[in-house]
């Protein structure tokens, strides 16, 4: 089963670049060849440029999270003056004279 398998793929593999071989040929082909190759080159940069875009998602996602701890800071530290402050004791009343 294996064999066959293999020389079916061989078989495709080769019609395949007859095909591109002859395509050179076709009016137009020439053009149609070189398109593609231009279409790898730029996916290859696509591609590094898409890398590229993991390390900056990741330091956004660093410094997000780092102002997420700062802003907890600060409501803390708010949430802190505001209970000193309400803690401040009464000025002792005086009876009216």
């Amino acid at each position: 089963m294996t064999t066959e398998q293999k020389d079916i793929f061989a078989r495709v593999q080769g019609l395949g670049e007859e095909a591109l071989h002859k395509l050179a040929d076709v009016p137009g082909g020439a053009k149609l060849v070189e398109m593609a190759n231009q279409s790898r080159t730029r996916l290859d940069e696509m591609q590094k440029r898409l890398r590229g875009l993991d390390v900056l998602e990741r330091r956004v996602d660093e410094l997000e999270q780092r102002l997420a701890k700062l802003e907890t800071a600060s409501t803390t530290k708010k949430a802190t003056a505001v209970t000193t402050v309400a803690k401040k004791p009464a000025a002792p009343k005086n009876p009216p004279a």
